[in-house]
């Protein structure tokens, strides 16, 4: 299923065909940008100083490449937290994620993403849940996407 923005949309999960899946669409901030790298030490210019980064060739700060976490939760928070899943958040460990980096995202840039159930197993006494995600910006290019996986005992 493709929207009005160009996103190709996961189909419905076969053996959860009813659950949640999100959809979001982000503005990204200077201050933000600034907030993130600086709460994760990052010290780049371009994250922190317009002129550094426009001289680097880019519009506006860029944001680290991270801050995927910022503007994909919105759309991914009602698909993990679906209660079809039956998550049982007071066990729930992170696991991992994995991303594959398009273009940089930087301040001005509105970003939508579309979140989705992967799958989920049983791994000994451990659910394993995984989610995706697929960001593009407002001009269409894909700037992330990402394989999010949680644990839970």
């Amino acid at each position: 299923m493709i929207d009005r923005q160009g996103m190709t949309s996961p189909p419905p999960h076969p053996d959860h065909p009813t659950l949640a899946r999100g959809h979001d669409t982000y503005l990204v901030g200077r201050e933000k940008i600034r907030e993130y790298a600086t709460a994760i030490g990052e010290t780049a210019p371009i994250c922190h100083d317009v002129e550094a980064a426009r001289a680097a060739g880019f519009a506006d700060l860029v944001a680290p490449p991270m801050f995927a976490a910022v503007y994909s939760w919105r759309a991914l928070e009602p698909v993990v937290l679906d209660p079809e899943l039956g998550i049982n958040f007071a066990r729930l460990v992170h696991g991992g994620q994995e991303f594959t980096w398009g273009e940089p995202v930087v301040a001005g840039d509105e970003i939508t993403t579309e979140a989705a159930f992967l799958d989920q197993a049983k791994r000994a006494d451990i659910m394993v849940y995984r989610f995706s995600s697929r960001s593009h910006n407002q001009r269409g290019e894909l700037v992330c996407e990402g394989t999010w996986t949680n644990l839970v005992r």
